[in-house]
């Protein structure tokens, strides 16, 4: 097989840089090692950025988001029951919006099957090769046959277990990383959301999260330690839990019911520089990981694979290798600030014990601050709404 680009990966990333460059003419074939239903099995991230949403309405897959999902203006905060909004709209006159990963995923999926694009799902023993020489290829073996797949580029968009990253030379990468000391235990419920805006709360027990999928299903999500397991919590013991930790008035009217998912997912801040290792480009999670406290994950990835598919189609179409000469600093640039955001945004949320009373009344102060600065709150929308 031949092709341009080969895309390691299946998810979100993968899918919008092969929309992107199937919409200018450049050949890309998709290769995911999962099946398309465990694909879409993935519970992630559910708040897209205005970028994301501009980038979903120019690849041709935006109409069912803007039909299904819930335009948000802002988020509200909390310390210790007490509520902060946070208003985006008249802010900074922008605003984000609630619709899931696996629907982003599911619209760009029905995109590549409606246009018979080339995915290969459930591929086994994939590895990349040569991609510091003139023949880049990827080989891969699917249903007990070995197959070979040359290609000019390789986009490593295989997540930060995947193979792009872990084929890299060790003295040719750089990686920066922080790992929590815990997680969020995270409940899906078919309940309608307990307010309109997402909470984002901070209380001695640990940070809570009130958020949604949609206007009848909600998600949840609670600090604990990084090593917990999710079988010591029943769903009873889950909802008494966040009942403490978020404003009486919001716990009176939260309704529950059985968990229809239940996870804990640990937070950790990573980033590998640079991101291109000759023919070889790496997007998304392969590139870095955020905690999900500032919402950035999949929107940090959807603006990775912008720049790489318009630094890909200058190659191919124009004759340029300007942008792909260009594309790992570009995109750390705006990667390190996300990074920054997430760090403070769960600074101030999360309850750390190794720094003691000190550092709740830090966090206090900081949000005593943030409550009576227009331009601190004017910081938050620019940087929770999504930089340029």
């Amino acid at each position: 097989m031949r092709t341009q680009v080969a895309i390691i990966g299946g998810g979100p990333s993968g899918l919008m840089l092969g929309r992107l460059l199937e919409q200018a003419g450049v050949d890309a074939v998709i290769i995911e090692r999962k099946s398309p239903d465990y694909v879409l099995g993935r519970i992630r991230a559910g708040v897209l950025e205005q970028g994301t949403i501009d980038l979903l309405d120019a690849a041709g897959v935006g109409a069912r988001m803007h039909e299904e999902g819930l335009i948000h203006t802002g988020v509200d905060l909390a310390f210790d029951g007490e509520m902060l909004n946070i208003n985006f709209d008249k802010l900074i006159g922008k605003h984000v919006m609630v619709y899931g990963q696996t629907e982003v995923t599911r619209d760009l999926m029905a995109a590549r099957q409606r246009t018979g694009s080339k995915t290969i799902y459930e591929a086994d023993d994939v590895a990349i090769h040569d991609f510091d020489g003139a023949k880049p290829r990827v080989t891969f073996t699917k249903d007990g046959v070995s197959h070979t797949l040359e290609c000019d580029v390789i986009a490593g968009c295989d997540g930060y277990h995947g193979v792009c990253r872990a084929s890299v030379p060790e003295n040719a990468v750089t990686t920066f990383e922080r790992v929590y000391p815990f997680g969020w235990l995270g409940v899906l419920v078919e309940q309608p959301p307990v307010a309109e805006e997402l909470i984002y709360a901070h209380h001695a027990r640990g940070f809570a999260l009130c958020s949604m999928r949609s206007n009848t299903r909600s998600r949840y999500y609670v600090q604990v330690p990084g090593d917990e397991d999710v079988k010591n919590w029943s769903d009873e013991r889950f909802w008494d839990e966040l009942r403490a930790r978020i404003n009486p008035a919001t716990a009176e009217a939260l309704k529950t019911g059985p968990s229809i998912e239940k996870s804990v997912a640990p937070l950790r801040s990573f980033v590998a520089e640079p991101l291109r290792f000759g023919s070889l480009f790496l997007a998304g999670d392969a590139a870095h990981i955020v905690p999900p406290t500032g919402a950035k994950g999949l929107n940090l990835a959807m603006s990775d694979v912008k720049a790489l598919a318009e630094a890909l189609i200058e190659r191919f179409i124009e004759g340029s290798a300007a942008g792909v000469d260009s594309y790992s600093a570009t995109v750390l640039q705006r990667i390190w600030k996300a990074e920054r955001f997430s760090w403070w945004m769960t600074s101030l949320l999360h309850t750390f014990p190794e720094t003691g009373n000190f550092g709740r009344r830090i966090q206090r102060a900081e949000f005593d601050y943030l409550g009576g600065s227009v331009a601190a709150q004017q910081s938050l929308a620019e940087n929770y709404v999504g930089l340029p």
